[in-house]
């Protein structure tokens, strides 16, 4: 009986967690939907942008191009995209891999490598491992909240500060891509100094473009806009994949309960026939002894 009270608390406690997790896989479903949408339209235009971004960075000089000046690297800002919270399978890990693949690059070529973590997962890991800089933000895991243009841009901008002013001559991205809800593409993204179009793989060949109303106004407003817009690109392709991860992760949790289940009923029903059979057993023979 010990066996079967056993076996009748793990059903007990697998059908609840069964519960939890198929609420979670729920909630991540129809979160990932408005994410996704957000995505989705967001996409085409970030792009664009960015590909015009290139094309015209190409046209500057170092003079007025400072978010596209090439410096010998000596110093490089990692900034990785994670979620707050966990339950989401590998999302977090495999950022977090590229990450230290692209510190441990850096520290062999003798460059000096500085972390601002957007997330709590990475905040708590990289407190942790003196690779963050004390000139820069530290907890902004609250941007996903609400996550909106508004509350991005300032982030942005401190990025460029730091980038303009030489502190930093290289910051790079770590995001997970959302490409639909049971795949993300782990990506590392030159974010500064903007690359020229011709030194990006694949990409068209440089264009002359006919700048309006000025190249000053251009170098002034428009750059630095864009530069916020692919950041908050960034943000929207991790939030997107967070979702898809955990909704993705919640469903196949929730079908190994319900084949755990299958197993533990099936091994509790054996028990309690076992038992069954043994008092029937000892009701036999007590009574054939009495005959006796």
């Amino acid at each position: 009986m010990a066996n079967l009270k056993e076996v009748r608390g793990r059903i007990v406690s697998v059908n609840s967690t069964k519960q939890i997790t198929a609420a979670m896989k729920m909630v991540s479903a129809a979160k990932l939907r408005r994410a996704q949408d957000a995505i989705v339209r967001m996409r085409p235009y970030a792009e664009k942008l960015q590909s015009i971004l290139s094309n015209v960075s190409a046209s500057l000089d170092s003079n007025e191009g400072k978010y596209s000046a090439q410096r010998p690297v000596k110093k490089v800002l990692l900034v990785p995209i994670v979620s707050n919270r966990g339950l989401a399978g590998a999302f977090n890990t495999q950022v977090f891999r590229l990450v230290r693949k692209a510190i441990s690059d850096a520290k062999a070529n003798g460059q000096e490598v500085a972390v601002m973590p957007i997330g709590k997962k990475a905040m708590d890991l990289y407190r942790r491992g003196g690779l963050l800089d004390a000139n820069l933000p530290t907890d902004l895991s609250k941007l996903f909240d609400g996550l909106n243009f508004d509350a991005v841009a300032p982030v942005a901008e401190l990025i460029m500060k730091q980038f303009a002013e030489g502190n930093y001559d290289r910051v790079v991205l770590f995001y997970n891509k959302f490409k639909n809800a049971a795949m993300q593409i782990t990506t590392e993204e030159q974010y500064l100094p903007v690359l020229p179009a011709e030194k990006k793989a694949g990409s068209a060949s440089k264009t002359d473009h006919i700048m309006e109303p000025d190249r000053a106004t251009i170098v002034e407003e428009i750059v630095p806009k864009s530069l916020k817009i692919q950041l908050y690109k960034a943000l929207l392709d991790s939030f997107a994949s967070e979702h898809g991860a955990r909704m993705t992760a919640m469903h196949k949790a929730t079908d190994n309960a319900d084949s755990l289940l299958k197993e533990l009923k099936l091994s509790y029903n054996k028990a309690r026939q076992a038992a069954i059979t043994g008092e029937i057993l000892e009701i036999v023979g007590g009574a054939e002894a009495l005959k006796g």
